[in-house]
């Protein structure tokens, strides 16, 4: 193992994804993810790789299609409102069925918001976020070794899947500074028969396109895709579980919500409260398995984010009414305190909170 590097999560990310292949980016600048756009800038020329600061979001990430289209590995990033306007293209990454990298560093909204960390733009990421019935696969980092390796994972699951994937990263994540091992994770490497690379690599013509004028053909086109996505929700979910074994209240945080909720779970057992975390690390596909068979055993559930209650609702879905679900969450950049989260435990073991 190499020595651990300072560096910032938005750096870490962006080395990475170097790392993992990616030699076609194509972003915007916007607070809180500039620092990827600006390592992508001073690294990728370096590298025989290609930077280009579109004069849009809506124009880059619809360069990234094109890349995504002749089969190499591309990326973009950017913050909240900035990813709104990516939205259509997403969804005809989607629909196209190929694979890329898309990175949100989030900033409190709506509208221009603020620039300081957040968690709400959940329900956009994991309820779609574009037109169409569609899924990106997200990831969502709580620390900045995290956010390294999820490049890899990221770029990994989307080829595998020919699923576009999002890191789904709060502002905290992107600014914080922490050490980094950069070793290298596995890169995987798939047969791109689709990719149109021109005749003269494979027999016939490669057409990709998202439009169809046959009901019945798009039907097809869109129950296939979801037959991919039930392997993906069965062979990659993703999380993190501390202290559950006997845990009477579980927390679901992710992000740096979780990290605050870690020690509010420490300092709960500390005082004789069973508390614990499940930490999802795949937002989607969400681990919803698991939390329904912690209900088996748990007495009740709080989501703790930085929103105003998206996540709770999921939690609500996975276990499935068998136990009480609360939720706290702090909104518009305000980061929650881990006196705060262990006030609601309190509250719930003592009877006084207000259920979701």
């Amino acid at each position: 193992m190499s020595e651990k590097v300072l560096m910032k999560g938005n750096e870490a990310l962006a080395e990475a994804a170097i790392m993992a292949g990616c030699r076609h980016y194509f972003g915007y600048p916007i607070t809180p993810q500039t620092e990827v756009a600006a390592y992508m800038a001073k690294k990728m020329p370096k590298i025989g790789g290609t930077f280009l600061q579109a004069e849009s979001e809506i124009a880059a990430i619809n360069m990234v299609i094109g890349a995504a289209a002749s089969g190499v590995r591309a990326m973009t990033s950017s913050s909240s409102p900035g990813i709104s306007l990516k939205s259509e293209g997403i969804s005809y990454l989607a629909g196209c069925e190929l694979p890329a990298l898309i990175v949100n560093v989030q900033r409190g909204g709506p509208g221009l918001g603020g620039i300081q960390p957040s968690q709400s733009d959940y329900f956009q990421a994991i309820k779609g976020g574009g037109h169409g019935d569609y899924h990106l696969i997200v990831l969502a980092p709580a620390s900045v070794q995290e956010m390294f390796d999820m490049a890899f994972k990221g770029f990994n699951l989307s080829e595998k899947y020919r699923v576009p994937a999002m890191i789904l990263a709060d502002g905290t994540m992107g600014q914080m500074m922490e050490p980094v091992s950069l070793d290298a994770n596995e890169v995987e490497h798939y047969d791109k028969p689709w990719a149109t690379v021109g005749t003269g690599k494979h027999e016939g013509r490669n057409i990709i396109n998202s439009l169809s004028l046959s009901p019945k053909q798009l039907e097809d086109w869109n129950i296939a895709r979801f037959a991919r996505y039930k392997k993906i929700e069965e062979n990659e979910v993703m999380y993190e579980e501390y202290m559950t074994e006997d845990a009477e209240i579980v927390i679901v945080a992710f992000g740096i919500a979780a990290r605050v909720s870690k020690n509010a779970v420490k300092e709960a057992r500390r005082r004789g409260i069973k508390a614990g975390m499940l930490r999802p690390i795949t937002l989607w596909p969400f681990p919803k398995k698991a939390l329904n068979a912690l209900a088996d055993k748990a007495k009740a559930f709080l989501s703790v984010e930085l929103n105003m209650g998206q996540m709770a609702d999921d939690v609500k879905l996975a276990v499935n009414c068998k136990k009480p679900v609360y939720f706290y969450g702090r909104t518009g950049g305000v980061i929650m305190t881990p006196e705060e989260v262990l006030d609601e435990i309190e509250k719930i073991e003592k009877g006084e909170a207000e259920q979701w």
